[in-house]
This record gives C-alpha cells, structure tokens and sequence, in this order.
C-alpha cells in the first residue's frame, strides 16, 4: 500500500471522528425536543387492575370516621391522596367538593403526612368533600399505593381493584375528559 493511500485513510478516519460529536449532539438535540414537546406525562403504576393493598387508616385527630381497605369494596368510588401543605392541593378541592356536593361518586381521602391541626384548618377553609379520611402520619400506606407525590387520586372499582389513577392535580378539563367516564362506565358495569 503506498504512503497515498495511507494518507487518504487517515484522512477519512479523522473526517469520520470530527463528525461523530455532531452526530452525537443531534441525537441528543432531538431526544431533547421530543422530550420538551411529547405530551404524554402519563406515569404508569403496577397497581392498576389489582386489589388495593390492605390497610386501615385511624381518622384526623378530630374527625370519627378513619378509611381502612374494607371501606373501597362494593362500590365505585375514588381516593385522593392530599396534604394541607401541597398547594396543587388546593387548586383541585373546589372541583372534589362539586363532586361530592352533585353525589356522583363517593370520596375518600388519605391525609399524607399532615399535622391533624393543618389538615382540618384546610378541610374547613376550602371544603370537605370526603365521606372518610384516613390519617397516613407515616407515608408508609401511600408508598404501598405507589404514590409519587401529592395529589394522586384513585378510581377504585366495586370489586376494590384499583381501575385508574392521575398523577397530580386534576383540572375541570381531566375530571371530565379522564376521570368521569372512567367512573361512569364502571358503574355501569357494576349495576345489575
């Protein structure tokens, strides 16, 4: 092989090698857009179809009514998971109590990691929408769930499987688009 054609070798290898980092810039350019403009923020959870975990949740300092896995059997209902520090909280109570005011579906809640005081403070400044609370001072109720944050709430059929669950708040636009026909379809499956 002549020195030539060595040369045009070492040439083509380090044309190759300049351009690998554009190359790899680009790939991570596009994997950025996609990742900045795909709308999909759906986060899965193992749990759905499955029976709820077991648990029993004493109530709110102040309150009578505790939640335990007894109380999510026999009818569709859902639970949210809240805090009386989470301010996404407090955007989606309002839209909780007008559903729990139009009887739609019953609710329940899971007070995560709240001072009794603070939580019962939120309850009576922005609404009760809840049949029972359940006090989860611990979190360890919560993790069993797989919740990642607060709010999540849960649509749990009449058998006590867990049939849905949204991450975060919820909007007027998500509880009608998402929520609801979830609810109404699996009350029409459970009524005879």
């Amino acid at each position: 092989m002549s020195s030539k054609d060595n040369q045009e070798k070492r040439r083509r290898r380090g044309r190759l090698l300049a351009l690998l980092p554009l190359a790899v810039f680009g790939l991570l350019g596009a994997a950025f857009y996609w990742g900045l403009w795909n709308n999909d923020d759906r986060l899965p959870s193992t749990l759905i179809g499955k029976p709820i975990p077991e648990f029993a949740l004493p109530p709110i300092e102040g309150r009578q009514d505790g939640l335990a896995s007894a109380n999510l059997q026999g009818q569709v209902s859902l639970v949210n998971v809240w805090a009386s520090w989470c301010v996404p909280c407090r955007t989606e109570n309002p839209l909780l109590v007008d559903l729990a005011e139009a009887g739609t579906v019953p609710i329940y809640g899971i007070n995560y990691k709240d001072d009794a005081e603070e939580a019962l403070g939120f309850l009576d400044e922005l609404g009760d929408p809840f049949t029972r609370i359940g006090a989860d001072r611990s979190g360890r109720v919560a993790i069993d769930w797989g919740v990642y944050g607060v709010p999540e709430t849960y649509i749990i059929d009449a058998e006590g499987r867990i049939a849905y669950k949204h991450v975060g708040p919820f909007d007027q636009a998500s509880l009608e688009e998402d929520i609801l026909p979830v609810v109404r379809r699996l009350q029409a499956e459970s009524d005879p």
